[in-house]
């Protein structure tokens, strides 16, 4: 039986930029945009696993996180079903500052493209559903 995801994902924003994952539903042909972040182990808050999820991903330590809403998310990736219960949060570190707006980067543990987007021209779906706008929320005049 399929199950309920829970996340927590992190809105890097940087000049008028989003530090994102760029996928695409090989089923499908969507290409779309994914905040970065994963999955609430058992025991960890949400805020912890945050946190986590950028040192595994991107070696990025980040000194402040602040919850910006909970998002559900139910959907169909590569032909399968998906549910997630998805903490967003707004989340800043030095290191963010380190990497280049033209920078292509490459998640440490599973691989997947990254990248600044501007946040004016987000030119596909923003992932979870959402967070689009929990991020012009945040970015304010920037976006």
């Amino acid at each position: 039986m399929p199950t309920i995801r829970n996340l927590a994902v992190g809105l890097p924003v940087r000049d008028g930029h989003v530090l994102v994952s760029d996928a695409r539903d090989s089923m499908t042909g969507e290409a779309f945009h994914r905040v970065l972040g994963g999955g609430i182990e058992f025991g960890e808050t949400a805020e912890a696993a945050v946190r986590r999820e950028f040192a595994e991903e991107l070696g990025i330590v980040l000194t402040a996180v602040q919850l910006l809403g909970v998002v559900e998310n139910i959907f169909d990736y590569e032909g399968q079903p998906g549910h997630e219960i998805v903490h967003v949060f707004a989340v800043q570190s030095p290191g963010f500052s380190a990497i280049p707006l033209d920078a292509e980067l490459r998640v440490l543990d599973e691989g997947s493209p990254v990248a600044w987007r501007p946040i004016r021209r987000i030119d596909r779906p923003l992932y979870p559903a959402g967070a689009v706008d929990m991020l012009r929320s945040l970015a304010g005049d920037e976006a």
